[in-house]
């Protein structure tokens, strides 16, 4: 087999498959409403007995290819036997709201019954039934180019320069390659005829005033999802072509198949995980009563609260707990001792306004939402706002999420700017507090406490017989009794 006919079998194939396609496509309700209005359109564009299309002169320039919208309001009486002008500007207006014909010199796509009123067919190409679905680049590309064209007539509109500014803004890391493309659009269409750009410029323009129409008007080209759905249930039809059922059942088969496989294998290594639970038991296990022994009995059964108030002043801490600090920033920051060591390190680092401010937030959290607005208040002037008094060091994105949150304050108002300073300060400020000098001779210092031994010294002989004689007198006051 040569190569033209592997060729022509490919192009047969793709024409079928393009056929199939055309044909799920045809049998949508918005085609066939498409159709009807279209064989309406080629009797209007008819040389003989269509709409009169005419080139109009004005002072300056002319204007090809135009009708008056009278005229298409008696044509459209005429070839439908109509007797209501109304009912013929509404059937010219639903043409228009679907991109037939538009007029030359508005964004509104409709019609109205005047003789000075002008309107031009719009060409086959950007008929709605080539489903078109521009996205947004091409659009970019389309107003960059309007800017490019120093024309009256090619000005940007307001909502239209504001489109072209959002865009710009979305399309930042590419915006180098859309004015490339619309520069050398710009290039070709100044190579054409000045009547031919001047009906390509406005075809263009009500393509997109039909795909991007101007706020506050109607886009004939979306359809909602529940009338999608509705339509679908009513016609039986898809965006895809209709499957058999023996087809349907294959895909079914399919997909059970590999919720099986899901199901059964191991997204985790066992071995991974084990080490996970291995390294955190041994890390927690000097702490768990039942499997470890205690260096100290706990005053729950002493009935001795000696440890506590020792703690309390951090006079005697333990070095174990001590140590427990430098596991998590959340093991540091739940033991009040450890919170006021780690704030002592932010004093001296000039950097404690992250600590205050997730402790505010957490604080407020606890509060009675009575209070909770009047404290996001306080929060806010306090940490965020243009006079704070501490200001915190919080990116634009959360800055935007939590100002807009202001608006109606509640107990998570602050919630994004606190996850993300508490992981500023648990990844920086809390890293270099484990590494310091500051923890580690606190630490150093509780272990020499720890480690000293307390013995009773011995007594000297005579010392031993002075203590002797005070019992022996002791005994002998006790057993006497003296008359009164």
């Amino acid at each position: 087999m040569d190569g033209t006919h592997i060729k022509n079998v490919e192009s047969l194939k793709s024409e079928e498959l393009t056929d199939t396609k055309s044909l799920s496509i045809q049998n949508t309700p918005n085609m066939r409403v498409y159709e009807r209005m279209e064989e309406l359109v080629q009797k209007m564009q008819s040389p003989e007995t269509g709409v009169p299309v005419k080139t109009v002169k004005s002072f300056i320039s002319k204007i090809p290819s135009v009708f008056t919208g009278q005229d298409l309001i008696q044509w459209l009486m005429t070839t439908l036997e109509l007797e209501d002008p109304t009912e013929a500007n509404h059937i010219a207006n639903m043409m228009a709201s679907h991109g037939y014909f538009f007029p030359i010199d508005d964004h509104v796509l409709s019609v109205k019954p005047e003789s000075s009123s002008l309107y031009r067919f719009q060409t086959r190409y950007f008929w709605p039934s080539n489903c078109w679905a521009p996205d947004n680049t091409d659009y970019a590309v389309y107003l960059c180019k309007r800017t490019m064209q120093h024309k009256a007539r090619l000005e940007l509109a307001d909502y239209e320069a504001e489109n072209l500014a959002r865009l710009q803004k979305m399309f930042s890391r590419k915006w180098e390659f859309i004015f490339m493309q619309a520069e050398a659009q710009s290039k070709i269409d100044k190579k054409r005829e000045k009547l031919e750009r001047k009906i390509l410029d406005s075809q263009e323009r009500a393509f997109w005033d039909l795909h991007r129409p101007q706020p506050g008007q109607q886009n004939t080209t979306e359809l909602d999802i529940k009338v999608i759905i509705r339509l679908n249930h009513m016609f039986g039809l898809c965006e895809e072509e209709a499957e058999d059922k023996e087809a349907k059942l294959r895909n079914l088969r399919r997909l059970r198949d590999r919720e099986v496989y899901r199901r059964d294998r191991r997204t985790v290594k066992l071995s991974k995980c084990g080490e996970t639970y291995l390294e955190f038991y041994q890390q927690y296990q000097p702490y768990d009563a039942l499997a470890w022994q205690q260096e100290s009995l706990s005053p729950w059964v002493t009935d001795n609260t000696d440890i506590w108030e020792g703690e309390k002043c951090a006079r005697d801490l333990p070095a174990r707990r001590i140590k427990r600090w430098a596991f998590s920033g959340w093991e540091l920051l739940k033991d009040p001792i450890g919170r006021d060591h780690f704030l002592t390190f932010l004093e001296r680092e000039y950097a404690t306004e992250n600590l205050l401010f997730v402790e505010s937030v957490w604080s407020m959290k606890k509060m009675a939402e009575k209070d909770v607005g009047e404290e996001c208040d306080r929060i806010w002037n306090r940490f965020m706002g243009s006079q704070a008094e501490i200001p915190i060091n919080l990116d634009s994105k959360s800055f935007k999420i939590t100002e807009e949150n202001m608006k109606s304050p509640d107990r998570w108002t602050f919630d994004i700017a606190c996850a993300h300073l508490y992981y500023l300060m648990i990844s920086d400020s809390y890293s270099r507090y484990v590494r310091s000098s500051h923890y580690k001779d606190f630490l150093d210092s509780a272990k020499k406490k720890c480690g000293k031994s307390f013995t009773i010294p011995k007594l000297s002989a005579a010392k031993l017989n002075i203590v002797n004689a005070k019992e022996q007198i002791k005994v002998g006051l006790s057993s006497n009794s003296f008359p009164l």
